[in-house]
């Protein structure tokens, strides 16, 4: 009898073992499809990664071939991450064309307002209202070969040419040029000459930094990649960790939360005069 249960409850072990392994499979496959790889490592839990690229979708919904960043998508997560304890700092990772003046700002902003330390690191591109968005963090790194697009803002779909217009956008374009300014280094005169020069762009007005040009600028804090920035990012959390967030910014440095100190020359970059002003 015994012998007989035995032999009636291998083809159900059979049957589990084949049911696991269609589950493995499926979970394999459904890795490579959407990540490229097979055996994809796990980031720590006390660091949020928050990714934005291509474009970022706001208001409007984009063509489907359109690789975009949904504002609705990243708003949630920082609200989560804001109030998660175990999640103790964030990495914002950018190459993004820009997109949405006003979905941009809104997640320039929240990163701006979270209690958390955050370091951000532009990767090919942080175009347009990604500038905001990269400066808004605590400290900002930018790789050697990626590029940073300041151009005006614009308005598409249906125009009125009435003086009401021009207003509306010009009060945009403040919004934009006074968070950017409040947030790095770069004086509110040389922003907008880097953003209404005519003579670099063939097709457009604007401005294209490469690299250490954004650095010099005053944009961004560091010419650096992913090592340098979860560096950055762990060396601001112990510094927390000691009881030093909340200290007033170092003079120089972004208006931050934390007392880290600016990159080398960085002071003396803040105290002169753009170029083409006179002292006077």
């Amino acid at each position: 009898m015994l012998f007989e249960n035995f032999g009636n409850s291998q083809p159900s072990q059979n049957k589990n073992e084949s049911q696991r392994g269609n589950e493995q499979n499926q979970g394999t496959q459904s890795t490579i499809k959407e990540l490229g790889g097979t055996n994809i490592p796990k980031a720590p839990n006390h660091i949020h990664s928050m990714v934005i690229v291509g474009q970022i979708e706001g208001h409007m919904t984009l063509p489907p071939q359109n690789k975009t960043t949904k504002y609705e998508h990243v708003l949630p997560q920082l609200v989560a991450a804001e109030q998660n304890p175990q999640v103790e700092g964030i990495l914002v990772i950018l190459n993004t064309v820009g997109g949405d003046v006003e979905a941009g700002l809104a997640i320039a902003e929240m990163l701006d307002s979270i209690s958390k330390p955050s370091v951000s690191l532009v990767l090919g591109g942080g175009h347009s209202i990604g500038v905001p968005i990269a400066v808004a963090t605590d400290y900002s790194y930018i790789a050697q070969t990626a590029t940073m697009t300041i151009h005006p803002i614009r308005l598409t779909g249906q125009l009125i040419g009435v003086p009401q217009t021009y207003d509306y956008l010009e009060k945009m374009q403040d919004r934009v040029l006074s968070f950017v300014t409040q947030h790095s280094g770069i004086h509110p005169e040389q922003l907008r000459r880097l953003m209404f020069n005519s003579g670099q762009l063939a097709r457009d007005i604007g401005t294209v930094l490469v690299g250490e040009d954004a650095v010099r600028e005053g944009l961004i804090n560091e010419v650096g990649g992913i090592g340098q920035a979860v560096n950055r990012l762990e060396s601001m959390l112990r510094r927390g960790d000691q009881g030093h967030y909340g200290n007033p910014p170092v003079p120089g440095y972004r208006q931050g939360r934390y007392s880290l100190p600016p990159m080398p020359g960085f002071d003396q970059f803040q105290n002169q005069s753009p170029p083409g002003e006179d002292d006077d």
